[in-house]
């Protein structure tokens, strides 16, 4: 099935785009250095994000300083569910989503029960740079845990399943979801073992699925069907992607985005380095579609139009 992901011809008559490609044929000429800041930093990004009226997760608290961890249960009082992240964290390296505080102890998505001095240490390791991009000092995000939609509850183990969408020049170009598993501890990151669905940009429907580069055809904790997944609020999904680019100026970026109960589709992050696993989700490589954007897609389009303009095209 995937049989050309390992033959160099049938790569590249595939379009699959490469690693270096990625790097120098379309980051660097469609990424400016100078925009990196907005969402490589989280904070940032929630607050820009905000101000255009992009729906994210409500930020409860920032600790910047050491000091200020001790005031910690201060912060999520009235709050017995949290997600705490780096800020510039990248991967899903510390982000600790913890979905219950009973006034003793937490319990986090994986199934762990820790204590205050396991949070403390963790929000330590934080600020310190464990988990950040390059080690350097970071500040430690507090937000309100996803009450993640129930139309996805049979397809994701102890975790926020989210849509990965690609965005290219404005335009939605590919799109997958990341489903959670118990080996990926609940996080929706394919190199931690979770799955991938790759998703049709136009309809969402799903076209195949990957774990760990190889074709599943059911979640393997859950035992679901990946054929029966359906994203409700699609349109809403690529939009989101659409004012991502709007608001960041990115050429190419990957917008990870939640589906909540209550709120509907919400931005977790944006990506200037999306990784390239979505084409393997997808069974097609991504490098063909760039080129059908820069070569047929129309100019001067706002966001909407574009996401209308790719819903409507005819394949």
């Amino acid at each position: 099935m995937l049989d050309w992901l390992f033959n160099g011809k049938k790569l590249r008559e595939n379009g699959v785009l490469g690693m270096n490609d990625r790097n120098y044929s379309v980051i660097a000429k469609n990424n400016k250095r100078s925009l990196y800041v907005l969402v490589d930093d989280k904070v940032k990004t929630k607050r820009l994000a905000n101000s255009i009226n992009i729906n994210t997760p409500e930020m409860i608290g920032i600790i910047e300083h050491q000091y200020q961890v001790q005031n910690f249960l201060n912060i999520i009082k009235g709050h017995d569910t949290f997600v705490i992240k780096p800020a510039h964290g990248s991967g899903g390296k510390g982000v600790l989503v913890i979905k219950k505080y009973d006034g003793e102890n937490f319990y986090s998505a994986s199934g762990a029960v820790l204590s205050f001095k396991d949070i403390y240490q963790h929000i330590s390791n934080t600020l310190s740079g464990l988990f950040s991009l390059g080690g350097q000092y970071d500040v430690a995000l507090i937000e309100e845990a996803v009450n993640f939609s129930d139309v996805f509850a049979n397809f994701s183990y102890h975790g926020v399943p989210d849509v990965r969408v690609i965005v290219y020049k404005g335009f939605p170009a590919m799109v997958m979801m990341r489903l959670a598993t118990k080996e990926s501890g609940g996080r929706a990151n394919l190199h931690q073992g979770a799955v991938g669905v790759g998703l049709d940009v136009q309809s969402g429907l799903p076209l195949r699925a990957v774990m760990h580069n190889k074709p599943v055809f059911q979640h393997p904790d859950t035992k679901a069907n990946l054929m029966d997944l359906r994203v409700p609020f699609w349109r809403e999904h690529l939009l989101i992607g659409a004012l991502a680019y709007d608001m960041t100026g990115l050429g190419y970026l990957g917008a990870d985005i939640v589906l909540d109960k209550t709120r509907g589709p919400m931005m977790l992050e944006v990506n200037a380095r999306p990784g390239l696993a979505i084409q393997i989700a997808n069974g097609r490589g991504l490098k063909t579609v760039l080129q059908e954007i820069d070569l047929t897609y129309p100019k001067g389009l706002s966001a909407e139009e574009r996401v209308d303009f790719v819903l409507n095209k005819r394949k």
